[in-house]
């Protein structure tokens, strides 16, 4: 009997250590359970600083036509902890290193009744968790396609949210602050009308997805490291308050198409009681691989202004003709076409662009509509396919070329694709050598439409993995690419570099198209940046559309100031000077930040934030001991208080501070702006009035 009872006892505490494992962050900050419940499902959950933050939560995936998906009946095989450590350098970046410090527990699960087996990996950072499903090579499951991955992420509340409706072909949209039981209410109205796919439920969200607790914690969930799978929506159960993965699906509605060995993209919460906290994690960056590029000395960031403001507001077009029926019947040399007067690619506006980018210091023009297609495209079918080769009559490739080669400056590439992904690829060798034997380094590519030639989704698997070869094969030809209306990032620019900038957003151009909400830049660094670098597009100095085009009566709602703001609070290493050359030298002084604002760094110090109301960055120029501060403002005015700290000890150093004037606002009185110089030290504060809408900028240059 007392054997039998040691027995019992080994047993049952083999059992409890099968079924629950704790992991803890390398400082103890977060605190992990993973364990599976009675009927074999595996479930996890999060406490931050000993308070619970994400509850017990269940794990697994449905599968396509099998008898049993990955759900449950789930027994615990193996378990493996680890230990990482290192500090890598970015080849660009808000820092100039990075600090990846995990613990890791992976736990191998063998399901009884199929004898098939998975991995879920978790590593646990100080800034939050991370975990991912693998699936090894097996007899059992070699082939598989998803019907659903079933992640859940199980709130402790009714939180406060920043989201945007859960939509498979677009992320352009303003965010909505709500609680998430406000979602349901205020996404159905407005959900037949706006969201493109219909099939999505009205509780659905897109990440990355801000959150905060009603005692202060903000809770950040997203994913990392997106290939070869489908992008993740969260769908809302707002009874019990648990987000569940959504993946995106394909023309057939299958989630994804998977081969073991294989795993999923790694889902991330980020949590912290600072919001500041937030905005500085690299942990999407470390859960990525590290660079696949050996030689990234030809990668570099770009200050760039282009042709293209212009032609969003309407003052001037992408097609070179309006004469749609005399290009539909095959006249391909345009000889017989009649210009359209308006185009904005030609030769005398482009060099226009780049005598003023070599005059301020800029690297860069981008052209945009420069190429044959746009006729057809907005003249008849959002099917055309475009032709990435040959230039429109008015549009001298070399000729350009050698005369911005003259100035120093490069021309950057656009290749709309119109969706037509097929097309793309097949010609995707030749415009890239085109590129090359041009003098480009960098294309902006676009995917406005439907994706052709079946009707995939933008972000399903299929679009997911065109998106990454068009990355690898720029990679290839030393192109840099900065992709317009693809997936949002997930952190992959570590491991592609080239990958130097993104839309996927609400960006500037929605400016022109009636406008964004005046807090929406105070959003944007907590949601979309989460995955890395946006093309915004900020600079706008012009607020009132119809003096660009009488026609369009859109406002831009920001100040000046604002503006110039966004070049330190929106990182990227690929930032436009997005305005007209007119309207920047109608305020040369406030041009004057833009032009001396730098575009890498080596320290960034996130001083206060908000999400929605406020954020203001100090940011250290790679190679300098000059900062560069600025402050976004959301719709109520404040006092923003800052003090110099990050500044080297001993040194001196001069501020140029431009700030909103006292009656400054985005609505009423946008380009109000006032600048002024003074010494400051590690040592001085600074007391500063943001308007609504509004913001500071300060360039800090070492006193030599």
């Amino acid at each position: 009997m007392k054997n039998l009872f040691f027995a019992s006892l080994i047993l049952f505490a083999f059992s409890s250590i099968a079924k629950a494992q704790q992991l803890k962050s390398p400082e103890g900050k977060f605190v992990m359970e993973f364990s599976l419940q009675n009927d074999g499902t595996p479930t996890y959950n999060l406490k931050y600083k000993n308070k619970e933050v994400v509850k017990t939560s269940k794990l697994g995936l449905e599968l396509k036509d099998d008898k049993k998906s990955l759900l449950n009946d789930f027994t615990v095989v193996d378990t493996k902890t680890a230990t990482f450590d290192e500090t890598w350098k970015p080849v660009w970046g808000e820092v100039d290193q990075i600090r990846n410090h995990y613990n890791e527990l992976a736990v191998t699960l063998n399901q009884k009744g199929t004898d098939r087996q998975i991995v879920i990996r978790f590593r646990l950072f100080e800034d939050g968790l991370g975990f991912r499903y693998e699936f090894p090579a097996q007899k059992n499951l070699t082939y598989f396609v998803i019907k659903e991955e079933r992640s859940q992420f199980a709130m402790t509340g009714d939180h406060t949210a920043f989201w945007i409706p859960g939509d498979y072909d677009t992320q352009e949209y303003d965010y909505t602050k709500s609680k998430l039981s406000e979602i349901r209410g205020l996404s159905e109205k407005a959900y037949t009308a706006n969201v493109s796919q219909k099939n999505f439920s009205p509780t659905g969200v897109q990440t990355s997805l801000m959150l905060k607790t009603n005692d202060g914690i903000y809770i950040n969930l997203h994913e990392a490291a997106l290939i070869n799978y489908s992008c993740m929506h969260l769908n809302l159960d707002d009874k019990n308050m648990t987000f569940t993965s959504w993946l995106t699906p394909d023309a057939k509605g299958d989630k994804g198409y998977m081969q073991a060995p294989s795993h999923s993209p790694w889902r991330t919460i980020m949590v912290s009681d600072d919001a500041r906290e937030i905005l500085s994690s690299k942990m999407t960056l470390n859960l990525n691989d590290p660079s696949k590029i050996d030689d990234t000395s030809w990668i570099k960031p770009v200050k760039y202004v282009g042709v293209w403001w212009e032609m969003i507001t309407g003052k001037s077009s992408w097609s070179y003709t309006n004469d749609f029926p005399t290009v539909q019947l095959g006249v391909s040399d345009f000889s017989k076409a009649k210009p359209s007067g308006t185009h904005g690619a030609n030769n005398a506006n482009v060099k226009k662009y780049i005598d003023f980018a070599a005059a301020n210091g800029f690297d860069a023009v981008l052209v945009e509509g420069w190429n044959e297609g746009w006729e057809d495209w907005f003249g008849h079918s959002k099917d055309y396919v475009f032709d990435f080769l040959t230039p429109y009559p008015d549009f001298d490739v070399k000729g350009l070329h050698e005369y911005a080669k003259s100035k120093g400056i490069k021309i950057i590439m656009h290749h709309e694709t119109s969706g037509s992904v097929r097309n793309y690829e097949r010609h995707m060798d030749k415009a890239y050598q085109f590129m090359k034997d041009n003098g480009y380094d960098a294309v902006k590519s676009g995917y406005v439409g439907d994706i052709l030639p079946r009707g995939e989704n933008h972000y399903d698997q299929w679009i997911v993995n065109h998106y990454q070869y068009t990355i690898e094969k720029a990679a290839d030809y030393k192109i840099m690419v900065n992709a317009h209306e693809a997936v949002r990032p997930t952190g992959i620019c570590r491991t592609y570099p080239n990958l130097i900038g993104n839309e996927a957003a609400r960006g500037t151009e929605y400016q022109a198209f009636g406008g964004s909400k005046p807090n929406h830049v105070t959003v944007l660094p907590f949601t979309r940046l989460i995955g890395g670098p946006m093309d915004y597009t900020p600079g706008i100095f012009e607020m009132d559309i119809s003096k660009m085009n009488p026609d369009n009566k859109s406002h831009v709602n920001s100040t000046i100031c604002n503006q110039l703001a966004l070049y330190v609070t929106m990182y990227s290493p690929l930032q436009m000077a997005a305005d007209t050359p007119e309207n920047y030298n109608r305020f040369p002084d406030a041009f004057q930040f833009i032009k001396d604002v730098a575009v890498d760094w080596s320290e960034s110090k996130y001083i206060e934030a908000e999400p929605g109301d406020f954020i203001t960055v100090a940011r250290k120029a790679k190679g300098t001991n000059n900062w560069f501060v600025g402050n976004v403002n959301g719709e109520t005015p404040r006092t923003s208080n800052i003090d110099f700290s990050f500044l080297e000890k001993g040194k001196k150093y001069t501020a140029t501070i431009y700030a909103d004037a006292k009656d400054a606002h985005y609505k009423t009185n946008p380009q109000a702006y006032t600048i002024k110089k003074i010494a400051v030290t590690n040592k001085s504060k600074l007391s500063q009035l943001s308007a609504p809408g509004g913001g500071y900028a300060i360039s800090i240059i070492e006193t030599k």
